[in-house]
């Protein structure tokens, strides 16, 4: 069973920092790239960062240079720092996993992004970065 569970978010001031974490259990965490989505107030889910299990990843245009992904796989878990934040960056944020094989095909589409080819699902509730003065 796929586990994936967010935590971290805060309300935080512009410029501020924050480290999210997801806990990962229920699949062969080292093996699968992994990614951050979000979802800003009445907006619809954005694609943030990937990292495949070789450490080689992206990062979207708006967050480039700010944020930075990372994995721990001896503890099965995702990371993301969020440096330098904006307003613009408050949002549900959501640990996402590559899918494999037919695992995806009972998410609902709203929980899915295809990135460069690779389809991708979240399965938590994920946490609240607010940024605000």
């Amino acid at each position: 069973e796929v586990q994936l569970v967010e935590s971290g978010g805060d309300l935080v001031q512009p410029g501020g920092s924050l480290r999210l974490s997801c806990a990962a259990s229920g699949f062969s965490f080292s093996t699968i790239t992994m990614s951050w989505f979000r979802r800003a107030p009445g907006k619809g889910l954005e694609w943030v960062s990937w990292i495949n299990r070789y450490n080689n990843g992206g990062d979207a245009t708006s967050v480039k240079g700010r944020f930075a992904i990372s994995r721990d796989n001896a503890k099965s878990a995702l990371y993301l720092q969020l440096n330098n934040l904006k307003t613009e960056d408050t949002a549900m944020y959501y640990c996402a996993k590559q899918c494999i094989e037919t695992e995806c095909e009972r998410i609902p589409t709203s929980k899915v992004l295809v990135i460069h080819g690779t389809k991708f699902a979240y399965w938590g509730q994920g946490t609240q970065v607010t940024v605000s003065s």
